[in-house]
This record gives C-alpha cells, structure tokens and sequence, in this order.
C-alpha cells in the first residue's frame, strides 16, 4: 500500500508541474528532431526512439528486454510542453500500446505480487505516459524521467505501473 501511495503522490505531481507548465508557455519548440537511447525502467530495459512530428507531438518506441526471458515492444504518442520555463526542460504525457512475449518464470507487479508463468505468454495492452524531459545545454544529450501506467489484457486484466529512466543521444 505504501508502494502506490508513493506512486500516486509522485503521477499527482508531475501532473500538476504538467498543468502549470502548459499554462506558462503553451508554444514549445523542440531541441531535436530525432533521438536514440537506451531507457531502464521498472520491467523493462532496452532501448528507445523519440522522434517529433511537429513541435509538441512526437512518438516513442521502446524495445525492452524483461527479465528473466522475454521482449517487449511498446509505442506511445507524446504530446510536449515546456516546463518550469525553462529552455531545453519538457514535460511529456501520452499514450500507446504495448505488445511482448515472456517465457516461464516470476515477473515482477507494481504491487508486490510477483506474477509465475508456468509457459510461454504473449503481453498485450494499452499503456499511458507522464514524465519530464531535459535537454543538456550545448550538448546533444536528454535525459528523462518517467511514469508509464500500463493496462495488461492478454495476461490479465490489471493495472500496472513502472518508473522510467532514459538517456538519448538527440540528433538536429
């Protein structure tokens, strides 16, 4: 319980830096047209792709490895805003999809359950994203940090959620 307390305080704030952001500088211009990383997160750990379609859209492919066999790919639509004022700092939300595979074994679940498969699974399911972005100055890297709530339906349903952790290499 104490775990998604913590979790919910912290997708309260970010919400809420969110929500001021947008109301102090609605027109952001991105520092990047493409970027490449790697992105740790809860579950799982790979590497990731942004790329902005116009100045506050962009979409982002993650293929991540899940520990201890399995592979899954998501893709999420992200709208951007600047946030605190402050150039080069965005704050992102949006939401996707995921779609994976997992092989027997114990998968770790945000409440503290650990989930057994006995035999191969596919992971199918919507998945949402709340995070902020920094682009460091005169430098062509991002780092981010994130929340990515997650809706597994091949497997379940039941609701999941991972903080996230990236780092790109961000190409003009």
């Amino acid at each position: 319980m104490k775990r998604a307390t913590y979790f919910l305080s912290i997708l309260g704030a970010l919400l809420f830096i969110g929500s001021t952001a947008k109301a102090q500088a609605p027109e952001y211009r991105p520092n990047y047209q493409f970027a490449a990383g790697l992105k740790f997160g809860g579950y799982e750990n790979g590497v990731s792709a942004k790329y902005f379609m116009d100045e506050k859209t962009s979409l982002e492919a993650i293929a991540g490895l899940r520990s201890p066999h399995g592979l899954v790919i998501t893709g999420l639509y992200e709208l951007n805003v600047k946030a605190f004022n402050v150039e080069g700092f965005r704050f992102y939300y949006g939401f996707g999809a995921h779609l994976g595979a997992v092989g027997a074994g114990y998968y770790k679940r945000f409440n503290g359950d650990d989930q057994l498969y006995t035999g191969n699974k596919i992971l199918l399911g919507a998945d949402g994203v709340i995070g902020l972005e920094y682009v460091i100055p005169n430098s062509p890297i991002a780092v981010s940090l994130d929340l990515n709530p997650r809706l597994e339906l091949a497997t379940g349903p039941f609701f999941d959620i991972a903080p996230g952790l990236g780092v790109k290499y961000c190409f003009k």
